[in-house]
């Protein structure tokens, strides 16, 4: 078993903030959602984009919209130079990154950050 996607949630709205943190600030490729879904607004990325089993994160419109402050995905990266790009990516396109608890979690180092929408995120790399 393998992790297909993880869903956060943005306001009505909110796909274009959405996709200047997941895209613009981390990277990610956006696909397509399919036709039956595309209605419901929202918006989809992957980690690698030509592979059908790289990791998704799917944006998904709620109405109330309230963050999830303590539920969170976390982004595995190649090491710490990815790490340190990605952090220096966000910060410069005007998202907080925490680096306190960078080494907390055994074998690996990371950082947290909160998406356009407060959602929390963490991003880690090998040790």
């Amino acid at each position: 078993m393998r992790l297909h996607h993880v869903q956060v949630a943005c306001p009505p709205g909110g796909e274009d903030e959405a996709r200047r943190f997941w895209r613009d600030g981390l990277g990610l490729t956006e696909v397509p959602k399919p036709a039956d879904l595309a209605g419901r607004g929202g918006c989809w990325f992957r980690a690698r984009p030509g592979d059908a089993g790289g990791a998704e994160v799917h944006v998904g419109v709620e109405d109330p919209f309230v963050p999830a402050r303590k539920a969170h995905p976390a982004l595995l990266v190649a090491d710490a130079t990815e790490l340190e790009r990605l952090g220096a990516s966000l910060g410069a396109a005007g998202f907080t990154v925490d680096w306190t608890e960078r080494h907390t979690f055994a074998a690996y180092q990371r950082f947290h950050t909160r998406d356009a929408h407060g959602n929390r995120v963490e991003v880690l790399a090998p040790a």
